[in-house]
């Protein structure tokens, strides 16, 4: 723990060994088999479902459905709209589940990391592969967020679906594809694709209901467990020791996001929030942190904190603050 408080009170010069490894090793990992069985490799997921999300939602599919739409009585563009919907359904599918499995991982997590009889700091310094655990899952929901954000034709597609299922039953139709998204499934997908960020609107209502269903564990173990992994990963940031022991600049990415993905959940949970005087949080160090990276690598991890966090706009968060996030 000592060393932990002492990267927390910026007395980097006599103890520059405290690292919370991103990049740990397999052995440290399996010290988190239990946690790895909940949600396998979330790091070649997080690959594998990006990678889909770039090619689901093409902008020719746009031009397909729009025909489809303004054409009812056209067979074969009714055909061709619907043989290429039924697969990428298929996929936001599969991402809305994935976000179920993350949502019950989190909060196994916090669990553990938040339980007596430990801290929240001594349980991040005693179990970090825990603690990777859980910055691999904000990590694959700023980068799938942000993704989504930049297709906002996936709504208009997965739209195109609804209707045609609606009109389907209407006509008394049945479709083979109903088996795998039926209209109930297809309207809790809608209501989770409505959402600008929709995995980290889910984490964030996953973390406010183990608060709350949580009665007997203070609120201040949870709020206490994000503020010191926003700020242990600001500490790592901005000290050139730290930052050299990165192995790569993927590793600088996926620190960043953690730090902006605790400060969002932490915003959510905490009663006056990351940007107020109360806060634990150095809001205006971990914003400085943001603007010192090149603009097109933190661009989205900015708006992430302009858009999805509950108490910016409130009156106690600092001209300076939100001067910053201008």
């Amino acid at each position: 723990m000592g060393n932990l408080l002492k990267v927390l009170s910026r007395e980097i010069e006599n103890n520059p060994h405290f690292f919370l490894d991103f990049e740990m090793n397999p052995q440290k990992r399996r010290q988190a088999a239990w946690l790895w069985d909940l949600h396998p490799s979330l790091i070649c997921r997080d690959v594998v479902l990006i990678t889909l999300l770039f090619i689901c939602s093409a902008p020719s599919l746009y031009v397909v459905f729009h025909m489809a739409i303004q054409n009812p009585n056209d067979i074969q563009l009714q055909e061709r709209a619907w043989n290429s919907v039924c697969p990428l359904v298929v996929r936001l599918k599969r991402f809305y589940e994935f976000s179920l499995r993350l949502e019950k991982a989190l909060q196994s997590l916090l669990e553990s990391l938040t339980c007596p009889p430990y801290t929240p700091t001594q349980h991040l310094e005693r179990e970090q592969a825990l603690a990777k655990q859980f910055a691999a899952i904000l990590h694959f929901t700023l980068r799938f967020d942000e993704l989504k954000m930049r297709n906002p034709a996936i709504q208009n597609d997965f739209s195109y679906y609804r209707r045609t299922i609606n009109r389907n039953r209407i006509n008394n139709m049945h479709l083979d594809i109903e088996n795998e998204v039926n209209n109930e499934m297809a309207n809790r997908m809608s209501l989770f694709y409505a959402e600008a960020t929709p995995v980290l609107k889910t984490l964030s209502n996953a973390t406010m209901r183990f608060v709350a269903e949580n009665k007997t564990l203070p609120i201040e173990n949870t709020t206490d467990c994000l503020s010191t992994m926003a700020s242990v990963c600001k500490v790592m940031l901005e000290t050139p020791e730290y930052r050299s022991r990165f192995t790569s600049e993927e590793t600088l990415m996926f620190c960043m996001r953690v730090m902006v993905g605790v400060i969002i959940l932490y915003d959510h949970v905490h009663p006056v929030g990351a940007f107020s005087k109360a806060s634990k949080i150095d809001m205006k160090g971990c914003i400085k942190v943001l603007r010192e990276q090149p603009p097109d690598t933190v661009e989205g991890l900015l708006n992430a904190l302009r858009f999805t966090t509950k108490h910016l706009n409130d009156e106690s968060t600092s001209r300076q603050v939100r001067a910053m996030l201008q």
